[in-house]
């Protein structure tokens, strides 16, 4: 018997998938980058100069108070030496007195603002603020302070 054909079925063809297009990358904005660099830059000197001023100041303070505490050392130490210290003075007891100065260094007013708990103690460094007027003046004018705030303990020396 003749074979039978079989009828030809036309399948239809499965499409090819289509080449995807390769992505095309953005064009670069080469002024926007070039901008965003300097911008960068700008806020990377502006950094860095805050930081210097910022050390400076810091340089410029710490100088003024080293100024500041020499001038005070240089006040203490001449009240010190008109110190006449009473006998019986237990311990080292701190004595703080507000001071107000005249510009030409002379003492203006002396007020105890802290008692030593020894009068006799309190008295002597009072009047010997008073006796050490006119104060040493700060080397450097722009220093001056008219109100002061003094300790004195009888051991230091």
């Amino acid at each position: 018997e003749p074979e039978a054909k079989k009828p030809e079925i036309a399948l239809p063809e499965k499409p090819k998938p289509k080449a995807k297009p390769k992505p095309v990358p953005p064009k670069r904005d080469l002024a926007f980058e070039k901008q965003l660099r300097e911008q960068a830059a700008a806020e990377q000197r502006e950094l860095q100069d805050r930081q210097i001023r910022d050390l400076a100041a810091q340089a410029s303070a710490a100088l003024r108070n080293k100024a500041l505490l020499q001038w005070t050392d240089k006040i203490r130490a001449k009240i010190r030496g008109n110190i006449i210290l009473p006998q019986d003075i237990p311990g080292n007891p701190e004595a703080i007195f507000d001071v107000t100065l005249l510009p030409t260094g002379e003492v203006l007013t002396v007020r105890k603002r802290q008692s030593s708990g020894h009068p006799g103690y309190d008295d002597a460094v009072d009047r010997a603020i008073m006796k050490s007027s006119p104060l040493p003046l700060p080397d450097d004018r722009s220093l001056f302070r008219r109100d002061l705030q003094l300790k004195f303990r009888p051991q230091d020396r």
